[in-house]
């Protein structure tokens, strides 16, 4: 090859291979930052001393109303603290989650590094992904750390381990959802201000707009069912289904149902459920909320990353 064609040969672009989190320049670069200083240590010692004083106020109110309404069994306290903790946690992680990825890709434009990203041979998808895991990692120290707590509910009696894993997937999968909607505002919007907004409004929507929206429907359409003396199997049904849909829209409707099929069925997967009109009998297919859940979540997680990593890669363009 002369000189000539090797100058207009174009250069070989890298091979771009799968996604590897600790050899990502980005998740090294992002989790040395954040634990390197002070911040990391003092947001995780507040997130536990706030955990460990819910806990301590909620067994010293449970513990007095005990003696004005009678006594309680240490499986019964053990499960309020347990669903206490789980329920602050998933209060929390709604609130923390996007805290670390709303401003992920917009805080690069403002600090006016993004420019020096777009120069080297990093990929939009490895930059996505490399704030995305880098984010999710601190909120996944956070929920192990809050694991001795759940633990505590142990020492009463009343939980499950199968309870105490649900909750953590539960947990997790909220968490990446929740990132990943805060990377993909960061990634469509200019200003982390905005993003953050944005973020916190579908939040909150999914969080409380949702169970309000169930609530009002059910307040509307609910006492027309109940007057009915036996609804038929198919409207039985699609109750079922529907009902169902509402739930695993909401983690903490999720959370509550999966317990409840746990604890009073124990069922934790698929199940049949037989329903009754008069004298008619029939079974339906039903599975533990959890599941539809996590699916739904995940593929919702796929979808806005796979968007943020093309906006990403268009600007670049």
């Amino acid at each position: 090859m002369t000189a000539i064609e090797a100058e207009h040969t174009p250069a070989a672009r890298p091979r771009q291979v799968g996604f590897h989190p600790f050899r990502n320049p980005v998740v090294l670069k992002e989790l040395r930052g954040r634990m390197r200083g002070m911040r990391a240590f003092v947001v995780l010692t507040v997130y536990l001393a706030l955990m460990s004083g819910f806990v301590t106020l909620l067994y010293v109110l449970y513990s007095s109303s005990l003696s004005y309404y009678g006594f309680a069994s240490g499986g019964q306290i053990g499960r309020v603290l347990f669903i206490g903790i789980v329920g602050t946690e998933l209060f929390l992680v709604t609130f923390i989650a996007p805290t670390f990825t709303a401003g992920a890709i917009s805080g690069e434009r403002e600090r006016q590094t993004y420019d020096l990203l777009r120069t080297t041979l990093l990929p939009a998808r490895s930059l996505v992904l490399g704030k995305l895991v880098s984010a999710l990692s601190y909120v996944l120290l956070l929920l192990l750390a809050a694991i001795p707590l759940q633990s505590i509910a142990f020492l009463f009696g009343g939980v499950t381990e199968a309870e105490v894993v649900l909750s953590f997937v539960i947990l997790v999968v909220t968490a990446i959802a929740l990132g990943s909607v805060g990377i993909y505002f960061s990634a469509v919007m200019q200003r982390t201000l905005t993003a953050s907004i944005m973020t916190y409004g579908f939040a909150l929507f999914v969080t409380l707009g949702l169970p309000l929206i169930v609530f009002v429907i059910m307040s509307l359409f609910g006492p027309l069912f109940y007057n009915m003396a036996s609804p038929p199997i198919p409207l039985q049904a699609a109750l079922y289904y529907g009902l169902g849909a509402l739930v695993v829209t909401n983690p903490l409707a999720t959370a509550m149902m999966t317990e409840m099929l746990l604890v009073n069925s124990q069922h934790a997967g698929f199940f049949m459920q037989t329903l009754t009109s008069g004298a008619q009998t029939a079974q339906i297919p039903l599975v533990s909320p959890w599941i539809v859940f996590t699916i739904l979540y995940l593929a919702v997680s796929a979808i806005l990353v796979t968007q943020a990593i093309r906006r990403v890669r268009r600007i670049e363009a």
